[in-house]
């Protein structure tokens, strides 16, 4: 299988089963996302969002429907996953490309919580609180990922920074080691240990809890969910991440398979997961 890849959104995106035409696509669908959604680019649309003064503002299409995905997603997730953590994120430190951010002396301040149920969307309309900022960062590189794999005609797959797609049977890699057969739909991994940074010495990550607007204090390392499409396992692993120990019961109630790795190393795996995956390749 011809396999590809090339750097996005801050991370290196495979693609396995595409034709180099199809390749093309997909990468330029990624590029296009990333000047579109970029907190760190002054020229994006969400920037332009968050610079705007008005309370009622017109978005493009593209827009307009990646933020209904997440309010959507903070809905079915009874708002763990907000998409109005912007000032929340600029204040635990992460202001800037991930590659640029060094060890600070100052302690980082919290921020405010989530306020998804202000944001209303009709249309290509948005009517927000003046001053709140977005961040869509919790759909739009699950929804991306979703979107290549149907721009691959055949047989494929498509993985991104822990989140991956696929169509037909491929064995995906697990956080510390082991591997997970995946035979259709979505895989996505949340979790602290990769994109974290230090502020006045405490470590500091990006995954914010929206009831604090600091960043999550949980018992999980990473959390890995299985879901139909990639969109739906990065939602379920974020708010699994976010709900602590109490992210096992709350996948089982939803039928999701979820793998909760510690800082030890060990692996726990919800009901769904052992009933879906031998126990020789479900953990590490």
């Amino acid at each position: 299988m011809r396999i590809s890849r090339f750097l996005a959104m801050g991370c290196t995106v495979e693609l396995g089963g595409s034709t180099t035409q199809e390749a093309r696509e997909i990468e330029r669908l990624f590029h296009d996302r990333d000047r579109q959604f970029s907190r760190f680019r002054e020229s994006s649309e969400l920037s332009r969002v968050n610079r705007a003064r008005g309370e009622v503002l017109a978005l493009s299409d593209g827009f307009a429907e990646m933020l209904g995905r997440a309010l959507a997603a903070a809905a079915h997730t009874d708002g763990l996953v907000d998409p109005t953590l912007g000032d929340a994120i600029n204040s635990a430190g992460y202001d800037r490309d991930f590659d640029e951010l060094r060890p600070r002396s100052d302690p980082a301040d919290p921020g405010p919580p989530g306020r998804w149920r202000s944001v209303r969307v009709a249309g290509r309309l948005v009517r927000r609180r003046r001053g709140l900022k977005l961040d869509l960062n919790g759909v739009v590189k699950g929804q991306t990922v979703d979107d290549a794999l149907a721009l691959i005609a055949g047989d494929g797959f498509v993985s991104a920074g822990g989140d991956y797609v696929g169509r037909g049977s491929f064995d995906v890699a697990l956080p510390a080691g082991g591997a997970i057969r995946v035979t259709h739909g979505g895989l996505a991994t949340s979790g602290k240990s990769k994109r974290r940074w230090l502020r006045a010495g405490v470590w500091q990550h990006h995954l914010i809890d929206p009831r604090t607007g600091q960043p999550a204090e949980t018992p999980w390392e990473e959390v890995t969910v299985s879901a139909a499409t990639c969109l739906q396992a990065d939602i379920a692993a974020k708010a699994a991440f976010l709900l602590g120990e109490d992210g096992p019961e709350w996948l089982d109630r939803r039928g999701l398979a979820g793998r909760f790795l510690r800082a030890n190393g060990k692996a726990l795996l919800n009901g769904s997961w052992q009933q879906a995956a031998p126990a020789d390749t479900a953990a590490a």
